[in-house]
């Protein structure tokens, strides 16, 4: 079984930085796939961002040049930095891993972004 915990989530107004902490723990090894998704009520929830076991970045363009994400390969997690927040950010956000074909969620950490 593969646990995933996000934190970092809070209330920031507009223009403010948040950071997301992903840890994933149990029976995981090797370097595998973990990015970050983002749900609001009444929508689906939608990619934001995802790190390769190689360290290579994917970003949505809503987000690009505002959020960074990095990957701590030693221990499993990663890091969403997000910078010059908009009200548009606000949501819950789900950390999924990706291992042996199998996808692993957390329970998510809401982000709210007052004007």
């Amino acid at each position: 079984q593969v646990h995933v915990v996000e934190s970092g989530g809070g209330l920031v107004q507009t223009g403010g930085s948040l950071r997301l902490s992903c840890a994933a723990s149990g029976r995981i090894a090797g370097l595998n796939p973990m990015s970050w998704y983002r749900q609001t009520p009444g929508k689906e929830r939608e990619f934001v961002a995802g790190v390769a076991g190689s360290r290579s970045t994917d970003y949505a363009p809503s987000v690009k040049a505002r959020f960074t994400i990095s990957r701590d390969n030693m221990q499993n997690m990663v890091t969403l930095q997000m910078n010059s927040l908009k009200p548009d950010d606000t949501g819950i956000y789900y950390c999924r891993v990706y291992y042996r074909c199998r996808e692993y969620w957390g329970q998510g950490t809401q982000v709210t972004v007052s004007s």
